[in-house]
Parts: structure tokens; C-alpha cells; sequence
């Protein structure tokens, strides 16, 4: 949506001289509880989960099992699918500029706040990318601005603080995204996101404390050219105290939706229900979706506790059936980077499909469960570190019980673990048996969850050591502090690094284990002049798990990369080099990672096309 002019009617000033079109909004879907009329008033909705949706699910498990999975999902709070383990989000200190990932606590939990706030003291901290939790990497970084610039370099946006939004949710101390004039976040071209009439679901978490009626305070999807490409081609959240038509009951803030040339309440645009003249809560839970040829709904709910409220549902207006909706997907701004509006953001999710009233109930209560600004914090599990183990390839380890305790009586805890030496398992009443078969260092993470959803982890090593020979041919042992596995290590060494089916002659294979059995894609993810971002998708095509790993590049332009996640990137001259994060080091064989980047380019922005895996070269 884009600025323009506000009917007096609503007593709002004019802010910029773009035309208004009317739009009609409606929808028929089955609420339980109720349906809301196109003019009649809103109805609660009960709360109540579907089957498959497990106690300890999180709102991306209940739409997947709901059979619309989250194609993006941001937050800075806390993780939104149970087994999520990587960051949150990024932000850059204005003393040296260095950056640093924000992640959590545990898996499946709360961000860890602390770490923001020790790496920020004694200085300010923005925040530059708004990670994506789905496979899709649909990551936030900062708006490149669009047809209203913003106040940052060359018209883009800017950051929003990252200590302006201190909040707690279940006695953790986490941060959320205070949005401000010229604050935006956006990726165009998101890998699975609705496009045309195709059906999108939305919800956000945000707060009526600071709101006005300006364009845009939205969540959702956009267009990728940054401008207003007509109508229908939108579809996102918008929250805020806007009364685009006139003649609103109430003064807001509302849970509205920006389809493009219009933020509307209801089918004729605005809110004449006497029974939603504003919603007033310090987490508002925001929800819209649309089926995209006939259909969309419009709900809010207290974040903290009870169920939904639909506030409108009816029929698509004439020239909005079908949908265009364009697939960039954006946070406070509107599609054409309007961006004098203001708000709070703390978790939102966007999903491929129509969400069944069922699914939004069950994910409305797993989101009261958070315990948005509850200082009482959840059920504690510690779990008890067993201290750095040993074992041999091909000998069977005698087996490793994990022990923890839980400070609720009566759980029944369930075990899981990653990063466990191949061959090994772990039950889910926490015994770990089996016989490795590959040798290396394993950086190993067990959790413990009981019936609440709490959690607990810890962290050790496991040392996998192979039969040692020296000299000529070794097959599944190991060659001066690394592992040749069928193949021949000839006047070298190897160090610190397992060379897998290929012979390594007169060289040094150094930086962890893996490398020469690999594939790198370099995608440019988006382009604008004088920036773009890209990924880097890594692949393991050996048979052998590559346990840290560092991959090196050079920027055959006049590239200067400015930011990166999920690696640490380094660029001296042309020479790039890319090192895992703790909690991306191991990729396993068969298995893929990626990270990406942002950057600057003066007159030339050509890809690279040759690529290293821990010094050994990737097709």
C-alpha cells in the first residue's frame, strides 16, 4: 500500500497526493463459535487445536500439520517450529561495526537476550536482518527503499534499534522490532511465497502501545518492483489507526488489510461495527488470509491469553477476483515503501494456503502460551552433561544413558539429540548406543522436553579415532591427524580434515573435515542499483560428513560485501572466505547448507564461478 490522501471525514491530514480506489472486502469461511457477516458484528472464535498438533508444537508445526506450511517465519522473540536451533536475527554495533547472530536459548525456545546485550554494551546495535526459521531462507534484511525512499544510503531504509523494544516473555528478557518512520525490512522474489490468486495465510504478534494512522505498518506480501503495480497485488497484514474511506466507528487500532490502493476493514471499506471500535492490548495477535479468488478474513486476539475474534469475512470486491498478489514479502512498510507509519513487531508467519479456522485457534493458543509479558518463566529441565566421550569406528560403544531432571513433578521427559557420530542414535528415553563409522570430532547437542513444551540441552564432544597407519595406502584409518577413507594420501599431509575417495599428493588439506567431493550455487537473490544479496548454497557429495568448514571465493567485480548470515564472511580485495557458524559446522554427506550476504557494487556485480571447500575445489 502507498501514501495518499486520507478523507477529512477521518480527520487526517494529508500525506502524500496518490489516488484512492475502492475496494470491497469479504469473506465466507467456517469460524468455530460463529461467522461474521460482511456488516454484522465480530465473533469469538474457541480455541481448540487439531489432532495432529502436538502439546509442545509451535505455530509453523500446527500450519504444517494443518497442511499449510509457513513459507516464511520471522521473529526476534523466541523459535516458531520445535526443532528450530539456528539464529533470529543479526545486528551490527555502531563502535566497530562488526555484526553478531542473535539465536536462542534452546532449541524450540526463547531468544537469548543476553548475548544482545553484552556484545551491545557500551554502545547502540541495529538491526540488520530478520532471519527466516523455514527451510525457504526468506530472511528480512533492510529495505533497499522503492518508490518513496527511505533515509538511509541511496534512498534505502533504515534499521530499527535493537535495545528501543526490551520485553519479557516467560521470564526470558527478549527484544522486539520497534518500527519507526523509515524503518523497513524485505526480500523480493521469496522462494515458495504465494503468487497470483494462489492462497496465503498471515499472523503477526504486535501491540496496540504504538500505532498511528499512517501507511504502512504491514506484514505480508508486496511487490517486487517496490511500487504500486495496481490492484490485488498485495496482500499483507496492515495494523494501525488508519481510516482510509472515512467514516470509521471507533479510532482504532485495527487489524486491517492492504490489498493494494486501500487498507480495508470491512466490505465497504470501513469499520462501522460498533463492537470493534479498537483493539487494545499490549500483544495483539493480528491474523488475515485470503483465498485469492473469492475470499479473505480479517481476526485479532490477545497474544497473552483467550481466543480469536473475527472481525470481518466476505467476498473479494469487483476487479480483486483474481488475486495478483506478487511474491516480495515485507515488514513496515507498504508495498511501495510507504514507510511514515510506526509499530512493534515481535513473531509473524506467512504460509502457502488457506488456514482452516482450526489451525489459527490451535496456533493462537500456542502463541498465549509464550507467555508474552509474563515474568514466570516455564517448567526448567537440566540436563546433565556427560562430559567428553571417546569411541572407535567399527566397535559398538557400550551405550551412554543421558540423565536430567525437570522442576515440575510428574513429567515424563523425551529425549533427541544432533550432531551424533554416524552410526550413533539416541532413544527417546535417552540412551545413546550404536557403532560409529566415521571418524572426526562431533560437536553433540542432547535436549530433554517434557509435556509442557519446556526444554533443556547439553552440549559435549565425541572423539571418533580410526586405526592408525602411516605410510602408502590407508582405507578407513587415519593418515597424520586426518581420516583417507578409500583412497591414497602420497608425499602430503592431511591435517585436521578427512579426504574422501580421492587421493590428496603433495599437499596440505587443512580448515576441517571434508572438501574435493562438493557443489557451490551462488544465487543473486536481488539486485538495486549499487547493491544486491546473494546465496550460497553448499553441498556434500561425498560420503563422509564434513565437520567445519570454510568456503573461499573471489568476486571476479568491484563487490565489497557489507554484511553476512549464517557464516562468518570475510573479504580481503577480491578473496572472499565464508566459516561456519556453531550451529551450522557439520554438513552430512548428502546433506546441503547455505548462507548469504549484502553488498555494494560501483560498476560491476558478475558472479563468482569457482568455489573451495576447505581448500579442495566444488563443481
Amino acid at each position: 500500500m502507498h501514501d495518499r490522501t486520507y478523507p477529512s471525514s477521518a480527520g487526517l491530514r494529508r500525506v502524500r497526493p496518490l489516488a484512492v480506489l475502492l475496494l470491497v472486502l469479504a469473506m465466507a469461511a467456517a469460524v468455530f463459535g460463529g461467522r461474521a457477516a460482511a456488516s454484522g458484528p465480530a465473533t469469538n472464535t474457541a480455541a481448540a487445536h487439531p489432532a495432529a498438533a502436538a502439546a509442545s508444537s509451535l505455530p509453523c508445526d500446527i500450519y504444517a500439520a494443518g497442511g499449510t506450511p509457513c513459507i516464511a517465519a520471522h521473529s526476534t522473540t523466541r523459535a516458531l517450529f520445535a526443532a528450530y536451533s539456528g539464529p533470529l536475527y543479526q545486528v551490527q554495533r555502531s563502535s566497530d561495526h562488526s555484526y553478531k547472530d542473535i539465536g536462542l536459548l534452546s532449541a524450540g525456545g526463547y531468544a537469548d537476550g543476553a548475548s544482545q546485550v553484552s556484545f551491545c554494551s557500551g554502545t547502540t546495535c541495529t538491526i540488520t536482518k530478520i532471519y527466516d526459521q523455514t527451510s525457504k531462507h526468506n530472511d528480512l534484511p533492510i529495505s533497499s527503499g522503492g518508490l518513496w525512499k527511505g533515509p538511509g544510503p541511496n534512498g534505502s531504509d533504515i534499521g530499527a534499534n535493537a535495545s528501543a523494544l526490551p520485553i519479557t516473555a516467560a521470564g526470558h528478557q527478549v527484544y522486539g522490532v520497534k518500527v519507526t518512520s523509515g524503518v523497513g525490512y524485505r526480500v523480493d522474489h521469496a522462494a515458495g511465497a504465494p503468487t497470483g490468486s494462489q492462497p496465503e495465510g498471515i499472523y503477526m504478534v504486535t501491540s496496540s502501545n504504538l500505532t498511528n494512522q499512517w501507511c504502512c505498518f504491514d506484514y505480508g506480501s508486496g511487490e517486487n518492483s517496490h511500487t504500486d503495480t495496481g490492484n490485488a497485488t498485495m496482500n499483507a497484514i496492515y495494523w494501525g489507526n488508519a481510516c482510509w474511506f472515512g467514516g470509521c466507528v471507533g479510532t482504532g487500532p485495527w487489524v486491517e488489510a492492504d490489498l493494494e490502493n486501500g487498507m480495508y476493514h470491512t466490505g465497504t471499506g470501513s469499520n462501522k461495527d460498533p463492537n470493534n471500535q479498537g483493539v487494545h492490548y499490549p500483544f495483539v495477535s493480528a491474523w488475515e488470509k485470503n483465498n485469492g479468488t473469492s475470499n479473505f478474513t480479517l481476526k485479532y486476539g490477545n497474544a497473552a491469553s483467550g481466543s480469536l475474534t473475527t472481525t470481518y469475512s466476505g467476498a473479494l470486491p469487483k476487479g480483486y477476483s483474481p488475486m495478483k498478489t506478487d511474491s516480495s514479502l515485507l515488514l513496515g512498510t507498504g508495498g511501495d515503501n510507504s514507510n511514515s507509519d510506526q509499530g512493534e513487531f515481535f513473531e509473524g508467519a506467512i504460509t502457502a494456503g488457506y488456514p482452516t479456522d482450526a489451525t489459527e485457534n490451535a496456533v493462537q493458543a500456542a502463541i498465549t502460551a509464550a507467555g508474552y509479558g509474563s515474568t514466570t518463566g516455564p517448567n526448567t529441565i537440566s540436563v546433565t552433561n556427560p562430559g567428553t566421550q571417546s569411541a572407535t569406528t567399527g566397535t559398538a560403544i557400550a551405550g551412554l544413558q543421558i540423565q536430567a531432571t525437570d522442576s515440575a513433578s510428574g513429567q515424563t521427559l523425551t529425549y533427541s539429540a544432533s550432531g551424533l557420530p554416524a552410526g550413533l542414535s539416541i532413544s527417546s528415553s535417552g540412551q545413546i548406543t550404536g557403532t560409529p563409522t566415521t571418524a572426526g570430532t562431533y560437536s553433540v547437542i542432547v535436549t530433554a522436553t517434557d509435556s509442557t513444551g519446556a526444554t533443556g540441552t547439553a552440549s559435549f564432544t565425541w572423539n571418533v579415532s580410526g586405526s592408525t597407519t602411516t605410510g602408502g595406502t590407508t582405507t578407513g584409518g587415519t593418515t597424520t591427524g586426518g581420516t583417507t577413507t578409500g583412497g591414497t594420501t602420497t608425499g602430503g599431509t592431511t591435517t585436521g580434515g578427512t579426504t574422501t575417495g580421492g587421493t590428496t599428493t603433495g599437499g596440505t588439506t587443512t580448515g576441517g573435515t571434508g572438501g574435493g567431493t562438493c557443489h557451490v550455487a551462488y544465487t543473486r537473490t536481488s539486485e538495486w542499483p549499487g547493491g544486491f544479496t546473494a546465496d550460497v548454497t553448499v553441498s556434500n557429495t561425498g560420503t563422509a560428513a564434513v565437520n567445519g568448514w570454510s568456503v573461499g571465493f573471489s568476486m571476479p567485480g568491484d563487490q565489497k560485501i557489507t554484511n553476512g548470515w549464517n557464516a562468518t564472511v570475510t573479504q580481503s580485495g577480491q578473496a572472499v572466505t565464508a566459516v561456519n557458524m556453531s550451529y551450522n559446522s557439520t554438513i552430512a554427506a548428502g546433506g546441503s547448507t547455505s548462507f548469504g550476504f549484502q553488498g555494494t557494487f560501483t560498476s560491476n556485480d558478475a558472479s563468482p564461478t569457482a568455489f573451495t571447500l576447505n581448500g579442495a575445489a566444488c563443481s
